[in-house]
């Protein structure tokens, strides 16, 4: 057959492959249907975020009985939207656009049954990048207009740039492909795998820099065919090339979409299933403890004493949080604890939201701009762990661009936004969680001044005349309100010996607990935590009635 699969390459085609099994609905209904009386599988759910709620739709829909924990007064965890100004103003908390269309993730959602009941909009480009020379934006479902678009300012390099975007799509393909594959697949798959997946195979131990470095070797070039990887929380030198290439090959096969009229809406979907299933979610209450029968999970212990009874456990929170503070000490294997305190938790953010007092519909290019200095990726990133918020990369959405009636006639809303690492507020963080906030909130004002500043400079002339409502948010606020590990947002990070490949199992070693969400399989983002979210309702349904 060609070259001989080592045991290390075998170790990583599994992994590759975990988060890709098909998922056959019949399956797991004649799963569902062997498990006897479904009162005897209770589920709890730490955290109402998109990965939670998908699981807990799953289940719900087979008739397990689940009961949703949420520290905070609605769901979505970061898929939600805030008020300002006696509603004037609805912000969306984090969603710029996202590939759920015509994929693995719109079928997730029409086996739960939202789908139907969400308006999707397609944006009107993919993004737009502003580099000190150049101007572009990504166009919509058209893989071949963008690489003309790009040849156009470097066409010495064509051959490379059709490359690359083509190595994108191939491996998008071939995920997708894989996903539809059935069981029957998974007892051969080892043998050929490195042939029928040749690029993913390909890329299984390569960095988004050596991928790039592999068709292209202008810095400006690099820097805009990589121009997604804040997206995914690490620069390329550290991010996994699978997982960009994946990713971004989805976004230009399928398009980028919006939740009309927020990512609230579709949270709301999801706990509406819930609730119609017969399912519970509790709100503004934390999760303090799980409890242990022996070696199995037998409930959770939640603020103010009242015990959950459960015969299975699904963290959407933080796993960090998880498995050094929920769980007794000792519980877990040493050796999983390790393994989880060498894997980092991402990068966090910093955003702006601004209400205006006038429409910019149809006045300023485009709906989202990402704005970078132009010394490169590699840079930009150690800016946003130093919190250099004058030098690091920004983006700024106009969400009015993207459909009339998004703000309230004479008004329109703004997100500003850059990633952030923690370090830059951990000195506040002792004071900020007893309420003394006065330094942090001069350094928030500080930040906010400046990026504001710079939107004004680089994309909306006139900006600071505009505003009538100002709001931030650092990586404090984030865990604040997700409870997220240093404000992480994207779970942990999607590095090498933790990305879409080799990924953490969501089944624990710990009986009966899960994961789902960020901190799991595959990661972070919108399609990722939805993905998760099925896996583990896969994974329960496999281990209770396979």
């Amino acid at each position: 057959m060609g070259k001989k699969i080592s045991r290390r390459n075998f170790i990583t085609i599994s992994a590759m492959t975990t988060a890709a099994v098909a998922f056959d609905l019949k399956k797991i209904s004649a799963y569902a249907d062997s498990m006897g009386p479904k009162k005897n599988y209770p589920t709890v759910i730490i955290g109402a975020g998109l990965g939670g709620l998908c699981c807990g739709a799953y289940l719900a829909k087979q008739g397990i009985p689940v009961t949703v924990v949420e520290q905070h007064s609605v769901p979505g965890g970061y898929a939600t939207s805030f008020d300002r100004k006696g509603g004037k103003f609805n912000f969306e908390v984090s969603l710029h656009g996202s590939s759920i269309h015509n994929n693995t993730t719109a079928r997730i959602l029409d086996n739960i049954g939202v789908l139907k009941k969400l308006e999707l909009v397609r944006l009107p480009e993919v993004y737009r990048l502003k580099t000190p020379i150049l101007d572009i934006s990504m166009p919509q479902q058209d893989p071949e207009a963008y690489i003309k678009l790009v040849a156009e300012h470097f066409p010495d390099e064509t051959d490379g740039i059709r490359g690359f975007v083509q190595e994108m799509l191939n491996i998008a393909d071939e995920v997708a492909d894989y996903d539809r594959k059935g069981k029957w697949f998974k007892t051969i798959f080892k043998i050929i795998f490195p042939l029928q997946y040749r690029n993913m195979w390909n890329v299984r131990n390569k960095t988004l820099a050596d991928l790039i470095n592999e068709y292209v070797k202008d810095p400006a070039l690099q820097e805009v065919l990589v121009g997604l990887w804040g997206y995914y929380g690490l620069p390329p030198s550290k991010l996994s090339a699978f997982y960009y290439a994946n990713a971004t090959g989805g976004y230009l096969k399928n398009g980028s979409y919006y939740f009309k009229n927020r990512s609230q809406d579709l949270s709301n979907a999801l706990a509406g299933v819930i609730e119609d299933a017969g399912g519970k979610i509790i709100y503004d209450t934390a999760v303090e403890k799980i409890l242990m029968d022996k070696d199995a999970v037998k409930g959770v212990v939640v603020a103010g004493g009242e015990t959950l009874p459960a015969r299975a456990v699904v963290s959407n929170a933080s796993a960090i949080t998880t498995f050094k503070e929920m769980l007794p000490p000792k519980v877990a294997p040493a050796e999983y604890i390790k393994k989880l305190e060498g894997y980092r938790p991402s990068i966090s953010c910093f955003i702006v939201w601004l209400g205006l007092n006038r429409e910019l519909r149809g006045k300023i290019d485009a709906y989202s701009t990402h704005v970078v200095s132009g010394h490169g990726p590699e840079e930009a990133y150690k800016s946003s762990l130093k919190g250099e918020i004058d030098k690091m990369g920004f983006g700024v959405t106009i969400f009015d661009n993207l459909f009339e009636s998004y703000s309230s006639p004479g008004t329109s809303t703004l997100m500003l936004l850059s990633l952030s690492g923690y370090e830059p507020w951990r000195k506040f963080e002792a004071d900020y969680k007893t309420g003394q906030k006065k330094a942090y909130n001069k350094e928030k004002a500080r930040w906010t001044d400046i990026l504001i500043r710079r939107a004004e400079e680089m994309v909306i002339p006139g900006l600071s005349s505009m505003i009538e409502v100002k709001e931030a948010a650092t990586p404090l606020t984030n865990w604040r309100y997700t409870g997220n590990t240093e404000g992480a947002i994207y779970g942990f990070e999607q590095s090498m010996d933790n990305a879409y490949m080799n990924r953490i199992d969501n089944r624990t070693p710990v009986k009966g607990l899960y994961l789902a969400g960020a901190w799991g399989n595959p990661g972070g983002g919108y399609v990722g935590v939805l993905r998760s979210g099925e896996e583990t309702f896969q994974k329960l349904m496999d281990d209770w009635g396979g």
